[in-house]
């Protein structure tokens, strides 16, 4: 049986890839976090790009009853966040994203396998 949040952070990662996300992970964070179950990063190649990502995740989820707690950043800073509760996407440019270097800080934390 999948975790709290598993199947809305493995649509959410869907609608990522959909549209192109690169570089896309899903950490699980429930054993060494409480902000979060799971983090769900990936980059894209421009403003655009990234706000499109952000668009199709809000959109795929909404369509099953779930919305967005919180958004936070514009396109233009090169980082959106949307906090679903059990769930954080970070949506960054790609250098935005290797200055963050979230991978590296949450190094601990089991990626969850992808299909596809």
């Amino acid at each position: 049986m999948a975790a709290p949040g598993e199947l809305q952070v493995r649509q959410a990662a869907r609608a990522a890839l959909d549209k192109k996300a690169l570089d896309l992970v899903v950490l699980d964070v429930r054993r060494i976090s409480g902000i979060a179950d799971y983090f769900l990063l990936c980059s894209g190649r421009s403003t655009t790009h990234i706000q499109a990502i952000a668009d199709a995740i809000r959109d795929e989820l909404k369509a099953e009853g779930v919305r967005p707690r919180h958004v936070e950043g514009m396109p233009a800073s090169g980082w959106i966040l949307l906090d679903y509760g059990n769930i954080l996407v970070h949506i960054f440019l790609e250098d935005t994203r290797a200055y963050y270097a979230l991978e590296r800080l949450w190094g601990d934390a089991p990626a969850l396998a992808l299909e596809g």
